[in-house]
């Protein structure tokens, strides 16, 4: 979540006419986060999440997103909800960005995760997974192969900038996971983006997961080695083998992971250590001054995409036979 649009009161209160909400009573933006600009809402009736689409998601993706969340929730998954217009559609127009208005959803993040925690994640994971099912509309993973060279691409002739030899080394990067990237794995909806901050808990007990803007149609153990990459890592960069362990016992105690799937951890374990060290780079070179953002340090995910590199077998994360 980010704030890269302003609104004022009067804009914002002419569009909550549109909904059967309440008065607004106050307002104020979310920073963290940095692909939407997302507001926290009071009203007389209830806390609300206000988002502005930027210019980086494509219009023509919302029917996705906000379906898919009202989907989720109706196969039992504690995820926040679009609330429709007093016309019935679920997007709107705001400061000259499309804008949507979301349930609130209870809980807070956890700054420091335990394995306990990484374990009810996985659970999630695997239900989201499961929960997926029958969802009708697809949307391919732009942030795959070809989006990680077409990303590569804008930020390449910078990148010694932020280390001296990433060129050649991202290069080699792309050239190994294009040669060996699994295909035929089990598919479907997947959240592409399950960090820390878009799950939610309430003393140990998880209750929800958030930020669906990233979701995709895609191979769903691609989702696993994603949240082995922002769940299990300690602040020195560390992999906790006790945290991964958790994790993967909590997923395939609700889905089972194939013999396939595990052989190809590592390697999905590199992709998605790299997705998200692109992206970082990309905003880290290409941010504005003066966004109420908070970029995010690209090295954390180089470091982690050398260790997976050094990785064997998925046993090495703790995945028990």
């Amino acid at each position: 979540m980010a704030v890269y649009t302003d609104i004022t009161e009067d804009d914002l209160k002419w569009f909550l006419t549109e909904y059967d909400v309440g008065e607004l009573l106050s307002y104020k933006g979310i920073a963290e986060g940095v692909e939407n600009s997302n507001f926290l809402l009071h009203t007389t009736r209830d806390p609300l999440i206000l988002t502005l689409y930027e210019k980086r998601v494509d219009k023509g993706d919302l029917p996705f997103f906000l379906g898919l969340m009202q989907h989720l929730a109706s196969r039992g998954l504690s995820c926040p909800l679009p609330l429709p217009r007093r016309d019935g559609a679920l997007l709107g127009h705001l400061s000259g960005r499309p804008a949507a208005l979301i349930s609130f959803l209870e809980g807070m993040w956890l700054r420091k995760p335990e394995a306990h925690h990484c374990r009810e994640v996985g659970k999630a994971l695997a239900a989201m997974h499961l929960a997926g099912e029958g969802f009708e509309i697809r949307r391919p993973n732009a942030l795959s192969l070809q989006g990680w060279q077409a990303l590569w691409e804008k930020s390449e002739a910078r990148a010694d900038e932020v280390e001296a030899g990433l060129q050649d080394e991202i290069r080699s990067e792309l050239d190994f996971l294009g040669q060996h990237w699994p295909k035929d794995l089990p598919e479907g909806v997947i959240h592409a983006d399950l960090f820390p901050d878009n799950v939610f808990f309430l003393g140990d007990t998880l209750s929800g997961l958030i930020d669906f803007y990233f979701a995709c149609n895609d191979q769903l153990a691609y989702d696993v080695s994603i949240c082995l990459n922002a769940w299990c890592f300690e602040k020195d960069h560390a992999y906790n083998i006790t945290k991964g362990m958790a994790l993967l016992e909590g997923y395939q105690s609700v889905r089972p992971l194939s013999a396939a799937e595990i052989a190809a951890l590592p390697t999905l374990a590199r992709g998605s250590a790299l997705r998200f060290f692109l992206t970082r780079l990309y905003d880290w070179l290409t941010t504005p001054a003066g966004a109420m953002v908070t970029k995010k340090d690209p090295i954390e995910y180089l470091r982690k995409l050398r260790f997976h590199r050094q990785i064997a077998s998925a046993a090495e994360y703790g995945l028990q036979a």
